[in-house]
Order: C-alpha cells, then sequence, then structure tokens
C-alpha cells in the first residue's frame, strides 16, 4: 500500500518529513509537490533506487531525471564546472521552475543522466520539496509522479491514480501552483539553448544571460526529460485547435462526434447539444491554462471518450510552454486555415 500523509503546504509536520526523507535514505520512493507537478522522487546517489524510478514509471531508460537540491551545497555533489552563466541563471532564478543542464559530477547514480555527462538540476520553490530535501541531505531525482506519458500530476489524487501500490508514500500538500513542469536550458557549454519551454521565458532568461539559441537537434534535445517522447497525454485521442473561430470548433467537434462521445477544453464558449459532448470552459490566459489543463485531460478521460478537442493559446511569454506541452500531448492539431488535420508525429 502507499501511505498518504496530508500536510500544510506552509508548515509541514516535521515528523512526516522525517518519515518521508528515511524512505528515501532507505531506497524508496517518495511523491511529493513542487511549484510546478508532483515529482516522483528517490535519492539520487542510489542506483537502485532510481531504477525504482524507472520501473514505478515505465520510464524509457534514455529519458534522463531532473535531480533536485536544497541549496548550492549540495548542487556541488551532483555538478562539477557550473560556469558563470549557471552561476548568475541561480542568483536570479532559484529556487524556481528553472532546471539547468550542467555537466554531471561521478557520484550521480548512471541511470540519472540516461548515460549522458550532462546531469539536469534545480532547486524547487515549494516547502515541502526543500524541507524534505534538507531532512534526507541528499540531492533527490524525480520526473513527475504520473505512468509515463500520462498527463503529469498536479493534485496528490493523481499520482494514486498512476501509481498507488508502486510507490512507498505520497506527501499530499494539496495543489501545485503552476501547473506544468520547468524550463530546461542546457548551459553545460558556451552555447545557451532552451531544450523545453516553461515558466521562466525566453525573454526572462535572456535579460541574465544574453542570447539564448533552441535546441532542435535529437542529440541536444535528449540531454532534457519531456523532449523527444510523446508526453502529457490522456487515453483518448487529443485533437489540438491551434487557432480558429467559433464556428470552426464546433465543426471540428462535430465532426468527432459522428464517431463517439467527444470532449472540448478551450476558451471559446462552444455551443453543442448532444449528451455525447462534454465541456470545460477556461479562462484565456497561460496561467489558467497551466494551473488546469493536466487536471482537466484527466477528469475528461473519466468519461470513456473517443477524443479531447483543445483549444489552443497565444504562445507569447507563457502561453509557448503551455503550447509545447499541448502539442507533445496531441494526436493531431488543425487550423482554421488548413483543409485537412495534420497528423504530428509523437
Amino acid at each position: 500500500m502507499t501511505q498518504v500523509i496530508r500536510l500544510d503546504p506552509e508548515r509541514p509536520r516535521l515528523d512526516a518529513i522525517e518519515q518521508a526523507a528515511s524512505i528515501i535514505l532507505e531506497g524508496g520512493l517518495v511523491a511529493f509537490p513542487t511549484e510546478t507537478v508532483y515529482g516522483l522522487g528517490a535519492d539520487a546517489m542510489n542506483e537502485g533506487a532510481v531504477q525504482r524510478i524507472f520501473e514505478a514509471k515505465g520510464r524509457p531508460a534514455d529519458n534522463p531525471l531532473i535531480v533536485h537540491v536544497s541549496n548550492r551545497e549540495m548542487l556541488e555533489h551532483v555538478a562539477i564546472d557550473v560556469n558563470e552563466r549557471a552561476q548568475l541563471l541561480i542568483e536570479r532564478f532559484w529556487p524556481g521552475p528553472l532546471t539547468l543542464i550542467l555537466k554531471r559530477g561521478s557520484r550521480v547514480a548512471p541511470s540519472v543522466s540516461a548515460g549522458l555527462p550532462t546531469v539536469a538540476a534545480r532547486m524547487p520553490a515549494n516547502t515541502i520539496a526543500l524541507e524534505l530535501l534538507r531532512a534526507a541531505g541528499t540531492p533527490i531525482a524525480a520526473p513527475s509522479a504520473n505512468s509515463s506519458g500520462r498527463p503529469s500530476p498536479t493534485v496528490a489524487a493523481h499520482v494514486l491514480e498512476d501509481l498507488g501500490g508502486r510507490i512507498d508514500m505520497v506527501l499530499d500538500g494539496g495543489p501545485t501552483k503552476i501547473g506544468i513542469e520547468s524550463t530546461v536550458l542546457d548551459v553545460s557549454d558556451d552555447s545557451p539553448a532552451i531544450l523545453r519551454p516553461g515558466w521562466v521565458t525566453r525573454e526572462m532568461l535572456i535579460k541574465v544571460i544574453g542570447p539564448i539559441a533552441e535546441a532542435t537537434s535529437q542529440d541536444e534535445l535528449r540531454r532534457s526529460p519531456g523532449t523527444r517522447y510523446r508526453h502529457y497525454s490522456p487515453r483518448a485521442k487529443v485533437v489540438l485547435i491551434e487557432s480558429g473561430s467559433r464556428d470552426f470548433i464546433e465543426r471540428v467537434c462535430r465532426q468527432r462526434l459522428k464517431a463517439g462521445a467527444v470532449g472540448f477544453i478551450g476558451h471559446t464558449h462552444v455551443e453543442i447539444n448532444d449528451e455525447l459532448f462534454h465541456s470545460l470552459l477556461l479562462a484565456d490566459d497561460p496561467r489558467s491554462y497551466a494551473s488546469s489543463i493536466y487536471a482537466a485531460l484527466r477528469e475528461m478521460d473519466e468519461s470513456n471518450l473517443l477524443a479531447i478537442v483543445v483549444e489552443g493559446i497565444g504562445e507569447r511569454g507563457e502561453g509557448a510552454a503551455v503550447m509545447d506541452r499541448l502539442r507533445k500531448a496531441a494526436s493531431e492539431s488543425v487550423a482554421e486555415d488548413q483543409v485537412d488535420y495534420t497528423r504530428r508525429t509523437p
């Protein structure tokens, strides 16, 4: 059985934190909240414990993990040769939703980095996560606490839905604040590059360290989790509407209804009177989408739908991160100026 402990997100009980830290140090798995999504944690220095993460999630072995730290001293056990750019970013954005790709320290469990000479590291901006790290006294490897490929968990119930019985403990700190995963920036060499967009935007990063590239090659992207496999997907097929009017959205939904039950998630009010049609309305801004989209996809899945139509949002600022996740979740995408659906390769 997976033990669940409900905690005050700002003042977590010390006994519960110490119990969770003991599990980590004994090679067990503990799910815990961060400001982005819930993470599935294991001792990053224990190869056997890290392997348990891959087994519990059904995660491909070549998909690296993010290592969480609570301070600069702990980072020294994880990474080497932390350059000036990385230092500036740490001072500005840690703790927070920014993961840095750095040169890997020799003590880190090999599976964490999927055999690469780099390591992904960040300091979470969440009291429960930081207290757990301090109590354990070891870096914690923690991908999202969900079955591989599923929507990331933003509440403890999502963790139990996917991993109940497979892990030792869940620290329930309520809903996460942001709702999508961290930005991943490669600063392991002289050419900084965004590997995964997130809440820390390109514009914010440029203000600190200057020009930044956007990684496109598979060799670059393999250094980061969440870049090369289909992710964030419910069981139903996801159709992403990149752009379109209300009439267009309704036509897409009605077309799908010919084959079975359909859900719609978006910021446009859609009027379809059909018992097989379900809709969830979100505010037209990145913050609302980020905090709600994974929960909305999971809620739709409970209705045994054939397809979920999702309306996209603008890609300025944080919107780029939201659209990145939606594109990775989608099987197909469509825009009003296109005649046919465009199938995307996950």
